[in-house]
């Protein structure tokens, strides 16, 4: 009955606070859904392509859910369940999904252009190009943690290649997911070029992903670890390519249906526990402030939850690719606020499912936070080992590996947005304008297939060697985001003050944390027992905190002269 009431809480909150708080700031911004939006003045067939709302929905939930608000919550729950719930509600409704609304709303007004562009705007060049350089590191840990991820779901120990009856978990998922881009391409094609209505199409394509489920479950596809992480580096390069409508926006708008029935199943399950005791939620409430591992609750809490509550990786999606497909800017609430209340709603689910195993997953008894996600969810309907147990579990993983490549064909996008950005000069529009060097360096192939290759070796570590700094670099991306918002709203004269506290929060932890981890680092990679992974983990950290450092003192900066400007 815990568990019941924790989601019904959730629900009810994450509601009240999308009625009141999201139309609060609506207002302070002046949304106009008689103005023009980039997607409608651009529109250009690659990159900006209005797409209808409930596309766009799909799009930006699928890709900032990836595998965030199921790992983060999960790896959390070790301070208890109270915490995490705590933080979850209160950080999504004032932190993340302030980030999110605020950074979509900021870049329909800069003609749907980056991050970067807003913070040139109102901090200059020289901040432009370390927020850039910042943005790239983050999704180089981004590519990294969720190739490792999706391989981690696709792989087969043994080894083997090609199709085989009677599949494994992981069998069965990659052989859905491989059907699942087929049938993205063929709807992104009948609705873009045959003009297919949305609704039929939904129809047609809810059929199509019961079909492949169906294939998945009784054939599979066998390939090794290694041979995974190069398929999907060479699928996300061409993903992030061609154009939204052959495959990001069908993509990400079918794997949404994936993700609306996998929490519907689990709100489902939570109920048949509750009548029936099939399963029991057995996290304590509080554990302490500080763990047997030395870990406290601040800033480990508030950096390991991550996308549940607050992701900065949230902010680029947001002005990366959202942005240039907005039909109507009354639809940036739904859009950037509700898709992170609905993330945050996901991250209980996450809490309230590992709860229903945690004795077997604090003893290792599983070999990811996704693992026993899906183990959690699967028991609440049966006990292990039975036909309705593995069917969900099967289903639940694939769930949590097609939204995991959504983020990754989005994350791949954005890095070569970002990376052409790095090498032009301010009045050059495209790497066509470029010259020399500069020109090889932003071309997009270029780009992509740089970030690729880095972020699949890097992929090839340990989930636990990458999570902690992606989760460090996230959130303090998400600090970032949330300055240079404030800092342009301050610019154009809008209300900004609700911005102060979660902007200065969100440093704050993750400086903290990122202090922390130089410091543990630079006591290991000195040993025998150091490996290349410490040496990474140590530069990245001390890359990012300089970055960021310089980043706020330009931020202070430019407060300052708006305050001085208004005096």
């Amino acid at each position: 009955m815990t568990a019941l009431l924790i989601i019904l809480a959730a629900i009810a909150l994450l509601i009240i606070g999308y009625v009141t708080y999201g139309s609060w700031l609506a207002k302070q911004w002046g949304i106009d859904p008689t103005r023009k939006t980039p997607a409608i003045e651009k529109e250009d067939g690659v990159d900006y392509v209005a797409a209808p709302p409930a596309v766009l929905m799909g799009h930006h939930f699928s890709s900032i859910a990836g595998a965030g608000p199921i790992n983060g919550p999960i790896q959390a729950s070790v301070f208890g369940w109270l915490p995490v719930f705590l933080w979850c509600i209160v950080g999504g409704i004032f932190f993340g999904g302030l980030q999110d609304y605020g950074s979509l709303f900021a870049s329909i007004r800069h003609d749907g252009k980056s991050l970067g562009e807003i913070i040139s705007d109102t901090m200059g060049q020289r901040a432009k190009k370390l927020f850039l350089v910042f943005g790239l590191l983050v999704l180089i840990l981004v590519i990294a943690s969720f190739v490792n991820v999706v391989a981690g779901t696709f792989f087969t120990e043994e080894g083997g290649f090609g199709l085989t009856g009677s599949p494994t978990n992981n069998q069965t998922t990659a052989m859905i997911s491989l059907l699942f881009i087929v049938i993205a391409i063929v709807y992104g094609y009948f609705t873009n070029k045959m003009n297919i209505k949305t609704l039929p199409a939904s129809i047609a394509g809810i059929i199509a992903i019961i079909i492949i489920t169906v294939i998945g479950l009784n054939c599979g596809f066998v390939m090794g670890r290694t041979a995974w992480i190069i398929f999907i580096g060479v699928y996300i390069v061409i993903a992030s390519l061609v154009p939204v409508w052959i495959l990001l926006q069908p993509r990400d708008y079918l794997s949404s249906f994936l993700l609306y029935a996998m929490m519907a199943i689990a709100v489902i399950g939570i109920l048949v526990a509750a009548f029936t005791g099939n399963a029991s939620f057995s996290i304590p409430a509080f554990n302490g402030f500080k763990l047997e591992n030395g870990s406290f609750l601040f800033p480990t809490l508030f950096i390991t939850v991550a996308c549940g509550a607050c992701s900065g990786f949230h902010s680029l999606i947001s002005t990366g690719t959202t942005s240039k497909q907005l039909k109507n800017e009354k639809d940036a609430k739904p859009i950037g606020y509700g898709s992170m209340l609905i993330e945050s709603a996901l991250g209980i689910v996450s809490l309230i499912a590992v709860g229903m195993v945690y004795a077997k997953y604090t003893e290792g008894g599983f070999g990811s936070p996704s693992a026993a996600f899906g183990a959690g969810i699967a028991t609440m309907f049966g006990p292990e080992g039975s036909g309705i147990y593995n069917t969900i579990a099967a289903l639940l993983t694939l769930a949590v590996s097609v939204f995991a490549l959504t983020s990754l064909d989005t994350g791949t996008r954005l890095s070569r947005f970002m990376f052409s950005e790095l090498f032009l000069k301010e009045e050059e529009a495209t790497w066509k304008d470029a010259s020399g060097i500069r020109k090889v360096l932003a071309h997009p192939l270029f780009g992509t297939t740089f970030m690729v290759v880095i972020g699949c070796i890097l992929g090839g570590l340990k989930l636990s060697a990458i999570w902690a700094l992606f989760g460090a670099a996230n959130q303090l991306l998400a600090g970032i985001a949330l300055l240079a918002v404030c800092a342009w709203l301050g610019e154009v004269g809008k209300n900004n003050k609700m911005f102060f506290i979660p902007m200065v929060f969100m440093l704050c932890a993750t400086l903290t944390s990122l202090v922390q981890t130089v410091i543990k680092k630079f006591g290991v990679v000195f040993t025998p027992d150091a490996v290349w992974g410490d040496w990474f983990q140590l530069i990245f950290a001390l890359a990012m905190a300089v970055l960021a450092i310089i980043l706020v003192v330009e931020g202070i900066q430019t407060f300052s002269k708006q305050k001085k400007a208004k005096a």
